[in-house]
């Protein structure tokens, strides 16, 4: 049987389309929208939360978001150990709907960042990232203004025991630098799973480095990890 992902739509949304042409056109895999009303997530195997600016990033990015009815259905989904991706604002909703740990905090220097940014990764043990060697560095770009991550010194130490820390920022050499570290995240983190390895956010957007046209397919490398990984293919 075919596998199907679905990508979410909130209001606001603005790469869920990124989303959806990089899974259906790129990966060729059967790719359904689902609006942030609806509440059945049969038949999903892989759910992506994209990025954007969800409720127009009132209040703070992601706090509205979490209320959608369709979270309901994540947090069983999840529950389920079905897999989870957040990207960008994506992985801001996951933190607010407390799917994953930490908070999201303006950027270092209160701009809003738009480039390719050099990530490493950290963590290989989560259903997303078996089809990667610890230690690879990925070429993705970023268009964030609240993505430096917080947790405490009690939760780092907890992602850092458990393997949870997926991806940080690093030279295209893979060195952790301040001037790498560009929004001033704890530990540079750009990216985390949960205790279960089912729901990944990750700031940086590998759906829009999936082809040589856009100067940039260091994408397909993760979602390829992904879907092997996952069996998705």
């Amino acid at each position: 049987m075919a596998k199907k992902i679905g990508v979410i739509v909130f209001p606001g949304s603005n790469c869920d389309h990124d989303a959806y042409h990089a899974m259906k056109h790129v990966m060729n895999a059967e790719t359904e929208f689902l609006w942030h009303k609806d509440t059945n997530l049969d038949g999903i195997d892989l759910l992506i939360v994209p990025g954007g600016f969800s409720y127009g990033d009132y209040l703070r990015s992601g706090a509205i978001a979490r209320f959608s009815p369709v979270m309901n259905a994540v947090q069983g989904y999840v529950k389920e150990g079905r897999p989870v991706l957040g990207i960008c604002n994506g992985f801001q909703i996951l933190l607010e709907a407390g799917l994953l740990p930490g908070a999201m905090l303006h950027n270092e220097k209160l701009r809003f960042v738009c480039k390719n940014v050099h990530i490493r990764v950290e963590n290989t043990q989560s259903q997303f990232m078996s089809g990667l060697e610890k230690g690879d560095v990925l070429k993705i770009p970023v268009s964030h203004g609240e993505g430096n991550y917080f947790i405490d010194e009690n939760g780092l130490e907890s992602l850092e025991e458990n393997d949870q820390i997926a991806f940080r920022y690093c030279t295209a050499e893979g060195e952790i630098t301040e001037e790498a570290n560009f929004n001033g995240s704890v530990s540079a983190i750009a990216g985390i799973t949960n205790l279960k390895g089912n729901v990944l956010g990750m700031m940086p957007h590998p759906e829009r480095a999936m082809e040589p046209i856009l100067g940039n397919s260091d994408g397909i490398v993760f979602f390829t990890s992904v879907f092997n990984t996952l069996q998705l293919a």
